[in-house]
């Protein structure tokens, strides 16, 4: 609900998997803006690409433009936002007064209410900005979004900027300023993971260059995981796990071990790959880095030796499980930090 339920209610940062590679080493762990915009980069952590499968047929094209307005706000969220917001119902009307698909208070509506449709569906603006009316409600959703995703990242809070942005959508950006990160709400917590639970329904695959099946399948098990925290020493082969020293109050997953989870889950169980990202890159098939395919495993000389790993997807991009406070996420390989960078690209399956 876009009623701003806070306004209602009136470490030690670790680089990729460098330390924990070298405890592994040591202790033997491993086992084997403008509502107009229309162009916008893709968004570091999630993917963009709308699966319209489950979004109603007259809402479609509304949507893809909304997620064109700012690198953070993509389709899918805005998807899912809807379907948690009001499941699709232009006329929705919560006791708190919030209104339409969007679920806008009146308040909030005065000051970022667009005219971007007519009442009657049609692409043209009618001269009111109506919260009832699917088109405007969606694009003032995607210009809202894009405001509080500027306004969280100028907060300098802690976290995921989607889940800073989601969280300022739900409680306000005050209470995400007040706490430095998402507020310690039950429903603005359960809001943010019910959101990015859900953009996975309504995220298509690109078109994709071809990983096989086995590299699909490493693709599918480590996507699963998008979002989910980093947890220095935390996770494995059955999914995430409660790190330690840094990592002890986060269950999540640190580099490594969700590329050990993705090849293990790909798999079937018959290949259990080392623990730690520089034995990693030692295992499976080597592969030239010009021949990578998705589902391939791209090792980082980050600090001295192979300590950070992830999994390519294609496209230029790889996911992995970056640092302390960050969450899986995907990321470009012409970022200029990671092509400074020696690489190492292994092959499974």
């Amino acid at each position: 609900m876009t009623g701003h339920t806070a306004q209602a209610r009136s470490t030690l940062l670790v680089t990729g998997c460098s330390v924990l590679a070298l405890i592994g080493s040591l202790v033997g762990l491993s086992v084997l803006g403008s509502v107009d915009q229309e162009q916008a980069a893709a968004p570091a952590g999630f993917a963009t690409t709308l699966d319209a499968k489950g979004v109603p047929a007259q809402y479609v094209t509304w949507i893809e433009r909304a997620g064109r307005q700012c690198e953070e706000v993509s389709a899918p969220l805005v998807a899912a936002q809807i379907k948690a917001e009001s499941n699709w119902d232009p006329t929705a009307v919560s006791p708190a007064d919030a209104q339409g698909l969007s679920q806008f208070v009146p308040g909030t509506w005065a000051t970022w209410g667009v005219d971007a449709a007519s009442r009657d569906g049609g692409p043209q603006p009618d001269g009111v900005a109506d919260p009832f009316t699917p088109g405007d409600a969606i694009m003032t959703q995607a210009r809202y979004d894009c405001w509080l995703a500027d306004k969280v990242k100028a907060m300098g809070a802690q976290g995921d900027p989607t889940r800073l942005m989601l969280a300022a959508y739900n409680a306000g950006p005050g209470s995400v300023q007040q706490y430095g990160g998402v507020p310690p709400y039950p429903e603005t917590q359960a809001y943010v993971a019910r959101i990015i639970e859900s953009m996975a329904d309504f995220t298509g695959a690109q078109p994709a260059e071809q990983g096989g099946a086995f590299g699909d399948r490493v693709v599918a098990a480590a996507e699963k995981w998008l979002g989910t925290p980093y947890s220095w020493g935390g996770g494995g082969p059955e999914g995430p796990g409660r790190g330690f020293a840094q990592g002890a109050n986060t269950i999540g997953f640190d580099c490594s071990s969700l590329v050990q989870y993705a090849v293990y889950q790909a798999s079937g169980g018959e290949l259990l790959l080392p623990r730690v990202s520089s034995l990693q890159v030692g295992a499976g098939k080597a592969v030239a880095r010009d021949d990578m395919r998705p589902g391939d495993v791209i090792g980082f000389k980050l600090n001295g030796s192979y300590d950070h790993i992830g999994i390519y997807l294609g496209h230029g991009q790889f996911i992995h499980a970056p640092k302390t406070g960050d969450v899986v996420r995907i990321s470009n390989l012409d970022d200029p930090y990671y092509t400074s960078k020696s690489q190492k690209v292994r092959r499974f399956g």
